[in-house]
């Protein structure tokens, strides 16, 4: 995989019968091998010196046996994805045909590509970093325009090039710092302290605010959880059928129906919603409903946003108030943001006592049989998630980034226990280059088969 003298190749569309399937070839033999398997029409253009951005039209040959009409097109090193000369074979989607334009490149001594090894090559060429390569992957597998976005903006360098500035900040402290272990016996210090602790206050804020963004860019991943709590038989699973339009969730008139969690996923405006419907919060005899309760307990404290569902017609505004202010106490610290629905209002009488007071919680009244005022949620749930003020923001995407800057905290710590503890300055350069460390290797200026082995394998065959 590590091989780039190599000549490589891989189908790059999704397996299956399709109207065409697209063959990517990459390396110094492409165009000597395509000049042995391809006629185009035009029979004045020269294969061993075609031109770069074109696209050509002919066939595939196997010796004398007819292939396939295909489209070559063209890219020529450096300016090409992977840095090397490269070819993309646009042929019919017969898997039969793939397989024989496959078999007739391997017999011409090109090499079966590895997961992700045209996208290892683009960084091992210098096309793009580390941090931008693995952004490809996750760009491959958005499903929405958040996270499309957000893959996006890491592609271009948007992650990488805060690593880059923070890293290249604390390099001259840490070429300072050396210099004084050179002068030891001399007792001088070449470092500014206070510039120093600036830098490290900076890079700490930087670096939490980053880990803080993990939980969120995980969230936007996977989609945004949203919990659906309440009392047995406040409608939650009505509600849940209501919001993703089908019956994915049992509803009966008997309390403690839901039993587990029940969840889906659906896309609100671009953006993607993971609601899950949760077993009545309530006491219980019934060991296996209390283990569904459980549950409850630990989807909310997994949730962004909880929709507090609340039988309108069988609760007095005193209890719902009182319920409200229980559920804010108890997950306070976990920043939940708290949704109040008040349901059923197809079977409301007359309008409850202390209406305000509800108004005041931002309630919103539905009717989850009937489907009445849905759309208010949507509405609710996209101000919550401010995805228009986050798109503007650094979000952490990638769970090796995250295990890194764990790393990078802890040297920081140490960085800061060693000044208030007044160790020397040898103590202290050997955090500052374990920060460097770590900060490399994110980007991708310090790493080892092992690492990009274990990235680029989770990539698909073929990018």
């Amino acid at each position: 995989m590590f091989n780039n003298n190599d000549t490589i190749c891989a189908i790059a569309t999704p397996q299956g019968t399709g109207a065409i399937a697209v063959i990517r070839i990459s390396g110094n033999k492409s165009f000597e091998v395509i000049h042995q398997i391809f006629k185009p029409k035009n029979e004045n253009i020269n294969l061993l010196d075609l031109e770069p951005y074109k696209v050509y039209y002919g066939e595939i040959y196997d010796k004398n046996q007819l292939i396939d009409d295909v489209l070559i097109s063209v890219f020529k090193a450096p300016h090409s994805y992977t840095g090397e000369h490269s070819l993309e074979i646009s042929c019919h989607g017969s898997p039969y045909i793939q397989r024989l334009i496959l078999e007739l490149l391997v017999s011409k001594g090109i090499r079966l590509a590895e997961a992700g090894e045209f996208t290892l090559r683009a960084f091992l060429n210098g096309k793009m970093d580390l941090t931008q390569a693995e952004a490809v992957a996750d760009l491959i597998a958005s499903q929405s325009k958040t996270m499309h976005e957000l893959a996006l903006k890491q592609m271009r360098g948007g992650f990488s090039n805060k690593i880059t500035e923070l890293r290249k900040q604390l390099l001259d402290f840490a070429s300072l710092i050396e210099l004084e272990l050179d002068f030891s016996e001399e007792d001088v210090e070449f470092a500014d302290r206070t510039q120093l602790f600036a830098l490290l206050a900076n890079l700490k804020e930087e670096v939490n605010r980053l880990l803080e963004s993990f939980k969120l860019g995980n969230a936007i991943k996977n989609g945004i959880p949203v919990a659906i709590i309440g009392k047995p038989n406040a409608g939650k699973s009505t509600l849940l059928n209501a919001l993703l339009n089908e019956e994915k969730a049992i509803v009966s008139e008997i309390p403690g129906t839901t039993r587990d969690t029940i969840e889906d996923t659906i896309m609100l405006r671009g953006t993607a919603f993971r609601f899950i419907d949760t077993a009545g919060l309530r006491t219980s005899d019934n060991p296996i409903e209390n283990i569904g309760i459980e549950r409850t307990h630990s989807t909310i404290e997994k949730s962004f946003i909880i929709l507090y569902l609340i039988d309108i017609c069988n609760s007095s505004v005193e209890e719902i108030l009182e319920e409200v202010k229980l559920i804010k106490t108890q997950f306070s610290n976990l920043d939940k943001h708290v949704v109040i629905l008040a349901n059923k209002t197809d079977m409301l009488e007359e309008s409850p006592k202390e209406l305000a007071k509800l108004l005041e919680q931002e309630t919103i009244f539905i009717s989850a049989k009937r489907k009445e005022n849905i759309n208010l949620i949507t509405e609710a749930l996209l101000k919550v998630a401010k995805w228009d003020e986050l798109s503007e923001q650094l979000i952490m995407l990638n769970v090796r980034h995250y295990a890194v800057l764990l790393e990078v905290q802890q040297s920081i710590a140490n960085i800061e226990k060693a000044f208030a503890d007044k160790l020397s300055s040898e103590l202290i350069a050997i955090d500052i280059k374990n920060i460097l460390h770590y900060l490399g290797e994110i980007t991708g200026e310090i790493t080892n088969d092992e690492i990009l082995g274990n990235i680029f394998g989770h990539f698909c065959i073929g990018k």
